[in-house]
């Protein structure tokens, strides 16, 4: 049996038992929006990799780097909303976001909040770029996106005492958005140490189920502190945990229930070429590496050298106390993939088998694997792939994200 509604134009509608209006009109909303983003510092393009396959749409994309941008085409073919450009041509980026995106991401350059930016911070022409995208998401106006996402190293939330990173979501708030982040580390995906800073931000004229904000009221009760304070540590680590403690945001912060990914991940030995095709180092070149490592390592490896089965793992060289030493890993889990600069920064593969010691260069497929990228259409230059994915996020890590936080806010948000 039906019952009848009156509507405040007087016309009556049916309201079937069961039906909540509520999330009727939520649907409604949905079928209406469009599921789009916009990718700055695109890079080859590894964000969208994660996301594309929940049907996120991408409508724009930006970078400054046609190195990058060629890999970018190579992988996903040639397209107009792709825009080589500097992100301070305000103008000229907000010309090319003809519609609403319902997110932006932003993978902002590292090399400034990193060692190898000698600790320039925001103050360094490359990580400061970070506020041409706050300029470009402030100029959207009524086009600003309802969900933005930033990545970078964890140095983000520990250059100057945290002040770019306070700096940061102060700017985001500023623009109407509420605050979460999070530390999320490639080797719960692949076998590669790659932790990276997420922060999220949800803007203030949505209405979210899965989130909980900070109360604006000191009280004996506060859901958003309890989430955090039970927080998986590796999620939010205590110098994060302090600074969304301590950072007054204009808007405030916000928090998901997130919990520690548990998933089966591929083993290094899988991701590596061990035939003979590959292009091993002669004796002459593994002796100079051995002869490099210091007792603590060299030791493991001769333990190794007299146990039976095979034992992959990679090396780094590192310049310590005037002196360059190869460190080795052989934990399972590679090394933090880099850009290779001057040779060092590209990591080794090592591999232990029947006595015998073999070392050469990573490939670049290995790189593409260790991203969670295994079949990403490479180049032809060996060191243009290398800078490609070494400034790259891990795909898997982007699509968890997705799963746990943005598909959820877009179908949920109202």
């Amino acid at each position: 049996m039906s019952s009848p509604i009156k509507t405040s134009g007087g016309s009556s509608v049916l309201l079937e038992r069961g039906i909540n209006i509520k999330q009727l009109l939520l649907n409604k909303r949905q079928q209406s929006r469009k599921k789009d983003f916009c990718e700055f510092f695109a890079g080859i393009g590894l964000v969208r990799a994660g996301l594309i396959a929940s049907g996120w749409n991408c409508v724009y994309s930006n970078d400054i780097d046609p190195k990058k941008y060629e890999m970018y085409e190579r992988q996903f073919g040639a397209s107009e909303h792709f825009h080589l450009e500097d992100i301070w041509k305000t103008d000229e980026v907000v010309s090319k976001i003809t519609e609403a995106p319902f997110l932006a991401t932003a993978s902002f350059p590292c090399t400034d909040l990193s060692l190898a930016g000698r600790g320039r911070g925001f103050k360094g022409k490359h990580s400061s770029t970070f506020f041409g995208f706050v300029k470009v998401i402030d100029s959207l106006k009524e086009r600003r996106p309802k969900l933005v996402m930033l990545e970078n190293v964890t140095g983000f939330i520990t250059s100057h005492g945290g002040s770019e990173f306070t700096s940061a979501v102060k700017a985001l708030a500023d623009l109407g958005y509420w605050i979460d982040a999070f530390v999320l580390d490639a080797k719960f995906f692949v076998p590669q140490s790659r932790p990276r800073v997420f922060v999220i931000g949800l803007h203030k004229s949505q209405d979210c189920s899965s989130v909980t904000r900070q109360s604006s009221i000191d009280s004996l009760v506060n859901p958003w502190m309890d989430i955090i304070d039970r927080r998986p540590s590796a999620l939010r680590p205590d110098p994060l945990l302090h600074l969304m403690q301590t950072i007054r945001l204009s808007t405030g912060w916000m928090a998901f229930e997130l919990e520690q990914p548990n998933q089966k991940r591929s083993k290094l030995e899988d991701l590596i070429d061990l035939d003979n095709n590959q292009e091993w180092w002669d004796e002459q070149m593994v002796s100079k590496h051995y002869d490099m490592m210091s007792d603590l390592h060299r030791n493991r490896v001769d333990a190794l050298l007299a146990e039976k089965g095979i034992h992959v793992g990679t090396i780094y060289r590192r310049k310590r106390h005037d002196r360059t030493y190869a460190e080795v890993r052989l934990d399972g889990v590679a090394g933090c993939l880099r850009t290779p600069r001057g040779g060092s920064a590209r990591q080794i593969i090592v591999v232990i088998t029947k006595g015998k010691l073999r070392m050469r260069w990573m490939s670049p497929r290995e790189y593409a694997r260790l991203q969670g990228a295994d079949n990403f259409q490479l180049v032809e230059h060996s060191n243009q792939n290398l800078f490609g994915f070494g400034d790259a996020v891990c795909v898997p890590a982007i699509a968890w994200i997705d799963q746990n936080i943005l598909s959820p806010i877009f179908e949920l948000a109202s």
